[in-house]
């Protein structure tokens, strides 16, 4: 019995942890698509700037950087990359 509330425990911990890391994933993604439109997910003000942005080369992605220039919100996303071409 003690077996069987134990695996019932581990269960329902892991569960939580996916769907906590899914909607954490499923925020993120709003958050981007506010940005890109320039609009800012804390004031939603049109105040978002590109602070910093890395390349990852032809198969990789790009590290960007995004600041609120009336509150400061800040954040940062891989964007997926791969535009070379010959």
């Amino acid at each position: 019995m003690q077996t069987i509330l134990i695996l019932l425990f581990i269960i329902i911990i892991a569960g939580g942890l996916v769907w906590a890391y899914f909607n954490y994933l499923e925020q993120k993604a709003e958050k981007l698509k506010l940005i890109n439109q320039g609009i800012c997910p804390e004031c939603k003000n049109e105040t978002m700037e590109v602070i910093n942005q890395k390349g990852g080369g032809c198969s990789g992605t790009s590290f960007v950087e995004f600041r609120c220039s009336n509150c400061k919100y800040e954040d940062s996303f891989n964007l997926a990359g791969g535009s070379c071409r010959k």
